[in-house]
């Protein structure tokens, strides 16, 4: 769970960092002033929407440093692309193993350690994919 007061002292750091006010953090994401007010006093938790929209608009901020605090911040901009290009899934069924799906390169996570997946898109939404 995500604790307020972490995440607003994360929050002024963004905002520090990019020299930006909490109004013109408003403006760029749009969203309210008062959003990026009651989240940077403590107030509010941050909704999934707000994480989303400040994601796309600040690529040096990693998401498991947004919300818990681990991590790097600025996080390196080839840094999420390079710890995916080493897999490279093959979206064919096995004919054994019906839907589940197969990583060309063995040893990195096999199918008991997948419980779910989640899909986020641009526009806040998501699609949750449950392990049957």
């Amino acid at each position: 769970m995500v604790n307020s007061q972490d995440f607003a002292k994360r929050l002024h750091i963004i905002l520090d960092y990019y020299q930006l006010s909490a109004t013109s953090l408003a403006d760029k994401l749009e969203v309210n002033r008062s959003t990026i007010s009651h989240l940077l006093s403590g107030r509010n938790k941050p909704s999934l929407d707000f994480v989303m929209k400040l994601l796309s608009h600040f690529p040096e901020v990693d998401l498991y440093w947004l919300m818990n605090g681990t991590g790097k911040f600025p996080a390196e901009k080839n840094e999420a692309i390079r710890s995916t290009d080493s897999i490279s899934m093959d979206m064919t069924p096995t004919e054994s193993e019906g839907n589940k799906y197969h990583q060309k390169k063995e040893g990195l996570i096999s199918d008991s350690q997948i419980e779910r997946i989640v899909i986020f898109f641009k526009d806040g939404s998501f699609k949750a994919y449950d392990r049957d």
